[in-house]
């Protein structure tokens, strides 16, 4: 009877695994996911008043708002959304930058009268956002400044959160929020559920962007906005406030609020709909990130990439230094041929080897392929590895047997597609304070295979960004178009430094021999202090897992599930926290959706609900390995 009942609940379990697998439940839209988690009112409200009573402090915080010219209507209903927040301790400093419409001017002075937290101030003279901008902020008072459009709402929990947040990261510089757009109707569309603090994202577009809060005193010591800025003057201001600050997302000097505090106003006219109509503002934009770049001596040319955002073109170091791409395989010629026929006929880099590692191969037409090609290109060797598969040791053992500055690791069934693949990568990974460099792999009929890797939690481990998106679609906000840090890449096309790779020890090959050996080499680096980039720009075909086949066997399942565990007892609360990866978009899918179950809610602080990273201290990283994991064997034994 109870080997009966055992099998019943093995065929439920697996019953609800496949429902689970098969039909992941469709996204939620913004209305209802308004409705479900988003409104300020019942125990959300109540919620909030408690945490706004709770506060250890209540800073001064200013806002900023340049007028031009406004819709009065809309004027009046951004003010009043400042006079709604439930934070009190705030000044909103206004500009008008000499209206010509004469009405504009008695309805600020008729606002201050109404609340004395409102002060403005008449230019003589228009001198467009940048200039007028500056005006307000010689008003600022207060410990942090934000910047509100005349035509934009700010949310009634805005400040409360801020200041939250300030009194938790008392040393932030830049604190950011979530946003979503409202049409002339009042519906609110658009959300963008942001990463934690991403430098690489920044360089391709001004993710922070509404809502953001500076340190009144950064703000001042670099000349407030920059004239000639105009359409990119945040852009500008962020890039130049964060370029001392730590890259870290957990580093505590920039803060991300995983919250929407922010409703941009979409009409004709506004950055909201897409700046095709503002030419100047790519231009800007180009420029902000091109001084950028140069301040901080990066030989690199920023671009406009043709999609509202920007492109950063990295020089390789010269001269070209050696890498050494490690390609494991078995049998499988019909994927090797491809994959070493493409590499040495496409790739531009000029000063690479190739070691295959023979994992065993049997079939004589790919021993002869091999030799032949040996004897061909003196770039490609061969090392015969017979020991039963394991990944990780493999490429653990070709490490040993190459000399590049930088590895290559790369999977025989890659078909490479852009030439400069290599390049691009390479000069990626040789800058400062970057670990791993993943590609942008596509799976034979063109749709997106791995656009960077998400942490889905204990039980899940990992999955791909953007999975299955078609190769032309630029993805949610953007982001499959975009340079950015993830907390993984796959290694079936990764780059990084030998000595970053060394440093943390290599793959685990006692552990994880097949499965997520790669996303734990990622961790550790990120341990490590340093940030593991995904890039757009070196795009590869993927034939995914074709030589090495399905775990579908009872020893390979039970191989996965030991792999599993081992990433969850070494890993723990660091899977669920991924910086790259918003708490509000789902761990069901693959497709940057919102969450049905969300990992964050307005009832408490976010800081509390969602595990933050907590790294080591920077001095203690180089000698603090990564956890362990127990053994699975000796456990089960």
């Amino acid at each position: 009877m109870l080997v009966r009942l055992r099998q019943l609940n093995r065929e439920r379990l697996q019953r609800r695994h496949r429902v689970r697998v098969a039909r992941p439940p469709a996204p939620l839209s913004h209305a209802e996911w308004i409705d479900r988690f988003d409104r300020i009112e019942g125990e959300n409200l109540e919620a909030l008043e408690r945490r706004l009573q709770l506060l250890p402090a209540r800073p001064l915080l200013s806002l900023v708002m340049p007028v031009y010219n406004p819709d009065l209507s809309w004027l009046d209903e951004a003010i009043a959304s400042v006079r709604r927040q439930l934070y009190p301790n705030w000044e909103l400093c206004i500009a008008d930058d000499a209206s010509t419409d004469a009405r504009v001017l008695p309805r600020l002075h008729e606002h201050a009268r109404r609340d004395p937290r409102i002060r403005v101030v008449a230019r003589e003279t228009n001198g467009h956002i940048s200039a007028c901008s500056n005006t307000a902020l010689a008003l600022v008072r207060g410990s942090h400044v934000g910047w509100i459009d005349q035509d934009d709402l700010l949310r009634e929990h805005a400040l409360l959160l801020m200041a939250e947040a300030i009194g938790h990261w008392p040393q932030a510089q830049v604190l950011y929020s979530d946003e979503d757009k409202i049409d002339a109707a009042g519906v609110r569309r658009e959300p963008y559920f942001k990463p934690d603090w991403n430098p690489e994202l920044l360089l391709g577009q001004n993710y922070p962007s509404h809502f953001t809060m500076i340190a009144t005193a950064r703000v001042r010591r670099l000349g407030g906005l920059r004239a000639g800025f105009e359409g990119a003057q945040d852009h500008d201001l962020l890039l130049r406030c964060t370029e001392e600050l730590d890259p870290r997302p957990d580093g505590g000097d920039v803060v991300h609020i995983p919250h929407i505090l922010y409703h941009w106003r979409m009409h004709q006219g506004s950055t909201s709909t897409g700046d095709a109509h503002k030419s100047y503002a790519a231009r800007a934009r180009v420029r902000a990130v091109q001084e950028h770049l140069d301040r901080r001596g990066l030989a690199a040319q920023a671009i406009d990439d043709g999609r509202g955002g920007c492109r950063v073109i990295w020089s390789r170091p010269e001269p070209a230094p050696r890498v050494s791409i490690l390609v494991p395989t078995r049998n499988g010629l019909a994927l090797l041929r491809t994959c070493l026929d493409s590499v040495l006929a496409l790739t531009t880099y000029p000063n690479y080897e190739i070691l295959v590692i023979d994992n065993g191969s049997d079939d004589p037409a790919t021993l002869d392929y091999l030799a032949d090609l040996t004897r061909r290109d003196a770039r490609v060797r061969v090392m015969r590895d017979d020991r039963p598969f394991n990944y990780s040791a493999l490429n653990n053992a070709a490490a040993r047997r190459t000399d590049g500055e930088f590895l290559v690791l790369l999977n025989n069934d890659i078909e490479v597609i852009t030439p400069e693949w290599l390049d691009e990568m390479v000069a990626l990974a040789a800058q400062d304070g970057v670990g791993a460099v993943g590609a942008r792999l596509l799976y034979g009929d063109g749709r997106l295979q791995h656009g960077g890797v998400i942490l889905l939690g204990p039980r899940g481990i990992a999955g791909h960004a953007h999975k299955f998106l078609a190769r032309d679609c630029a993805g949610y906000m953007g982001r499959a178009m975009l340079l950015q840090s993830f907390s993984a890449v796959t290694a079936a096309c990764l780059v990084l430094r030998r000595a970053h790779f060394d440093a943390v020890g290599g793959l685990d090959e006692r552990h994880l021999a097949v499965a997520f050996n790669d996303v734990d080499l990622c961790l550790k680096l990120r341990e490590a202090g340093l940030r593991n980039v995904w890039t757009p720009h070196a795009e590869l075909y993927h034939h995914e897992s074709v030589s090495r086949g399905a775990d579908d066997t009872p020893a390979k399942a039970e191989r996965f599930r030991r792999e599993v565990e081992c990433m969850s007892r070494r890993w723990g609360v660091r899977l669920e926290r991924d910086p790259a990866y918003s708490p509000w978009l789902a761990l069901e899918r693959e497709d940057m959706s919102r969450a049905d179950r969300p990992r964050v809610s307005l009832l408490e602080p976010w800081f509390l609900t969602v595990p933050m990273l907590g790294l080591p201290a920077a001095e203690d990283r180089a000698r603090t390995p990564a956890p362990a994991c127990r053994s699975v064997e000796a456990e089960t034994a």
